[in-house]
């Protein structure tokens, strides 16, 4: 069980990692030793999942991102799905896919250094795969909010 010292811990964490138990002391009322002992506790326990470094638009502005709708095969068998779902899993291109409802069945997110790198991967993926009924792909013009955060309030 999560108590509001971790949920402080995990919100604060989520917007900057790399600060220091003693900066994160000065904001939640804990001792830097508890707080680091929170932190480890909370890997551990897999409550934080991990840590990563979000590049800078000085890097990924020129990247060609596009959002794909993925409609299934109405006969689509487990197998195929699960097939699709390990190439997902695997493609370094994909930086995110959903199982959704509604009309598609799939939501992915590709980022390309551009439109020939897209094609290939879109070709790899989606085309030569049955279980793959059709997709639509809007590229990205501008981000507009990318922020990967879930506030956590009361108790988890």
């Amino acid at each position: 069980m999560l108590d509001t010292f971790d949920l402080a811990l995990l919100n604060a964490v989520q917007r900057d990692d790399m600060q220091t138990a003693e900066s994160l002391a000065r904001r939640i009322p804990l001792s830097p030793s508890a707080i680091a002992r929170r932190l480890r506790r909370l890997r551990a326990d897999g409550w934080i999942a991990r840590t990563i470094a979000l590049l800078g638009s000085r890097l990924t502005a020129s990247r060609l991102k596009a959002l794909v709708l993925v409609q299934l095969s109405e006969h689509a068998d487990q197998a195929g799905k699960a097939a699709l779902r390990e190439r997902l899993l695997a493609e370094p291109q994909v930086q995110f896919a959903y199982e959704v409802t509604g009309a598609f069945d799939i939501i992915v997110l590709f980022d390309c250094a551009g439109m020939a790198a897209y094609n290939d991967v879109a070709e790899a993926v989606l085309v030569a795969d049955p279980t793959v009924r059709r997709y639509e792909t809007s590229f990205v013009k501008h981000e507009v909010k990318f922020a990967p955060f879930v506030a956590l309030t009361g108790t988890a």
